[in-house]
């Protein structure tokens, strides 16, 4: 196992473990939540599956980006399922029922949307960035939809065990994320910072913005789902991107480039989730004292 299938490994069970304890705070109806609202379907889709692929597209042709930048930058653009994510969604304010049904949505269509598209721009682009369905659909299967459906059936069936297990659990997906990802950071560090150049860290972050913008502005009128698309709409899922570039020469600089990508979105994005947060917050008291 190398150091890109370790980071990714880590990064899927985290994300695994992440999801479970959200579910056990929700039901089986959130599933179907996004489904019900095709408007609200439709601008999540654009969003997360046509939008921020063009602009990453878009960014590799207006800027001479390290190419490990450029097909990291894209690959991830690929990777519409976010990761580490309900959690910090639900902190700014977002619904479970929205977060974890279009989370659910997200990896279902993965599986047909990203080796489809991929092996499109391979073509077009010739570049390394074909995958295949099964490899698509035992990441999202394993770090999604499996222990979603577990924290769902928990919640369930033994609610008290549900109240529980979902915070230790979510600290417990912390703790393996910095104990597993600590070395694996101070190890690709300096081919992480090798990538800084050409315009590369200025392109991330156009991405990252444009994601939070785009999400923002077509989550629709409710407060909530524009904070929940924003964030769906700028975080990628790093094991779907070393998936597509499973093929290139140049492994652990792709690596490198997916890291700075995913370290720079997440720095980013605090302010919008302080933001979002503390309207959220504002809301309620304002709820409550109306109340």
């Amino acid at each position: 196992m190398d150091l890109a299938q370790l980071t990714a490994l880590v990064l899927q069970c985290s994300l695994g473990i992440v999801i479970c304890s959200v579910a056990m705070c929700a039901n089986f109806r959130d599933l179907a939540y996004v489904w019900s609202r095709p408007a609200l379907l439709s601008r999540s889709l654009l969003a997360m599956f046509v939008v921020m692929p063009v602009i990453a597209l878009a960014l590799s042709l207006l800027f001479d980006l390290n190419r490990a930048v450029e097909i990291a930058l894209i690959a991830l653009a690929l990777s519409p399922v976010p990761p580490l994510l309900p959690r910090k969604v639900m902190k700014a304010g977002g619904t479970a029922s929205y977060s974890l049904g279009l989370l659910f949505v997200a990896a279902v269509t993965s599986i047909v949307y990203v080796p489809a598209v991929s092996e499109l721009l391979a073509r077009a682009l010739h570049r390394p960035l074909s995958v295949e369905a099964m490899t698509i659909a035992r990441i999202t299967a394993t770090s999604i939809v499996i222990p979603l459906v577990a924290g769902l059936a928990v919640r369930m069936w033994a609610p008290r065990w549900a109240d529980r297990l979902n915070k230790p659990l979510a600290s417990v997906a912390t703790v393996l994320l910095l104990i597993a990802i600590t070395p694996i950071l101070v190890k690709t560090w300096p081919a992480v910072v090798a990538q800084v150049g050409n315009f590369s860290l200025l392109a991330i972050v156009a991405f990252s913005v444009v994601g939070l913008v785009v999400g923002h502005g077509l989550g629709g009128p409710d407060a909530d789902q524009r904070t929940v698309l924003a964030l769906y709409a700028a975080s990628r899922h790093p094991a779907v991107a070393m998936a597509i570039l499973q093929q290139d020469a140049d492994r652990d600089s792709a690596l490198a480039a997916v890291l700075l990508v995913l370290l720079t979105v997440a720095v980013v994005s605090v302010p919008y989730v302080k933001w979002r947060s503390a309207a959220h917050a504002k809301a309620q008291a304002a709820g409550r004292s109306h109340a």
